[in-house]
């Protein structure tokens, strides 16, 4: 099958679940069509509401919304959910632990052509510091739908981060996610990537290159990034040469971080991280953002031969 963003396989299911779960409210932030909620609210109009551009307000009003046992999802671009929403998240949703999913899409560069002030690179890190806060990274159309369909019945808060441009299906239908779990989607022996989001097909894709090069690397989808693997990531240090991470996020606080926290606490590894340097995005097509960040298949591949260099 063709690429399928993972904002609208957040539509396709959320539309299902609120058939499915009386519970079940959705909010958005003028922006259902981008963040295809709008298909829930054709499927249930009673139970969706649209906040106007106030983020802040929308996720207080979630919060209230859930305070009568209800779970909320609240919709709007990374950017705004949780840069501008930060301190609404914080203290309305987080501090008290209610259940409250947010599902942010058009994450990252590969938003495009909207520039640097809608790329949110800093929405991981933002995220995995709050308290109380479950973050998630879905790598297809697969995962998204399982993701959104299982956080409904898990007490809490969540932060689902989402993409804007088409993804290659990496799973199959057997595929069952579970939280604080990575999956293994092709073994290796020499070096360990963890990637999460777009950049899975990324290193799945670097992974072909470089078995025709005579190198064997490990391919990890780590949607789960907080809780994250640790049982994973310090069995993939004892068993490789060393990680490299990568992700569509800034290099500080992002899946790199998490993955060095855990590391550096057990057993100290040699890591590379693969993404965005200290610097804002700019205008292009999702491609070419790719590859100018050095966050392409061939990107990897290079990181991978110089990594391997290092580690002789």
């Amino acid at each position: 099958m063709g690429k399928v963003a993972t904002r609208v396989a957040y539509g396709e299911a959320l539309a299902e679940l609120i058939q499915k779960d009386d519970r079940i409210f959705v909010l958005d932030a003028d922006l259902s069509k981008s963040t295809n909620t709008h298909k829930a609210q054709e499927a249930k109009p009673e139970r969706h509401f649209n906040m106007g551009i106030a983020e802040g307000n929308m996720m207080g009003v979630a919060a209230g919304i859930a305070t009568g046992g209800n779970i909320v999802y609240a919709s709007s671009f990374a950017m705004f959910a949780a840069g501008r929403a930060f301190e609404q998240v914080r203290n309305s949703i987080c501090y008290t632990k209610l259940n409250v999913k947010i599902c942010a899409t058009h994450a990252g560069i590969t938003l495009g052509e909207d520039g640097a002030s809608h790329q949110s690179v800093e929405d991981i890190a933002l995220m995995r510091a709050i308290p109380n806060m479950r973050v998630i990274q879905p790598a297809d159309d697969v995962e998204t739908k399982q993701v959104i369909e299982k956080i409904a019945n898990i007490e809490g808060p969540f932060y689902v981060r989402l993409g804007r441009s088409g993804v290659a299906r990496v799973h199959d239908e057997n595929y069952s996610f579970k939280l604080g779990k990575g999956n293994v989607l092709s073994q290796g022996k020499d070096i360990a990537i963890i990637a999460t989001g777009v950049m899975v097909e990324q290193a799945l894709l670097a992974k072909e290159t470089l078995k025709e090069d005579g190198f064997d690397v490990t391919v990890v989808n780590m949607a789960s990034i907080k809780p994250i693997d640790e049982e994973m990531i310090l069995q993939l240090s004892k068993t490789h040469k060393g990680i490299i991470t990568a992700e569509e996020h800034s290099k500080f606080g992002g899946l790199g971080s998490a993955v060095a926290e855990v590391l550096s606490k057990h057993n100290p590894t040699r890591l590379r991280m693969i993404a965005i340097e200290d610097t804002f995005g700019e205008s292009g097509t999702p491609d070419a953002l790719l590859e100018k960040y050095g966050l392409s298949a061939p990107s990897v591949v290079r990181h991978v031969k110089e990594f391997a260099k290092e580690l002789e």
